[in-house]
């Protein structure tokens, strides 16, 4: 009886800790490569941090922009540092600042 309660015990804990994983926040460098202010979402390719290869393109990917963040001074070129929630095809964007 024990040992199931220690089991039982393990596996919620091993639950919870991955879920808190899928939810951990990622500060990543990139250019905006389309903006859809009329679907909330923005397409951004990485870019890489350093000197060797920093100019190598990667790929594309789009991601919906957390609700209340103004997609409004964003513009296709811009280069942002953001962060991004989530897992898989259901990436957002929670926060993003354009570099000059």
């Amino acid at each position: 009886m024990n040992l199931a309660k220690l089991v039982l015990a393990g596996t919620v804990a091993a639950a919870v800790a991955g879920s808190g994983a899928l939810a951990q926040q990622h500060d990543q460098t990139g250019q905006v490569t389309q903006v859809n202010r009329l679907n909330n979402t923005i397409t951004i390719r990485p870019l890489q941090n350093g000197t060797v290869g920093a100019n190598a393109a990667g790929s594309e990917q789009q991601y919906k922009v957390k609700d209340g963040l103004s997609l409004e001074d964003l513009h296709a070129g811009n280069h942002i540092t953001y962060s991004t929630m989530g897992s898989g095809g259901n990436m957002t964007v929670t926060r993003f600042n354009k570099v000059q």
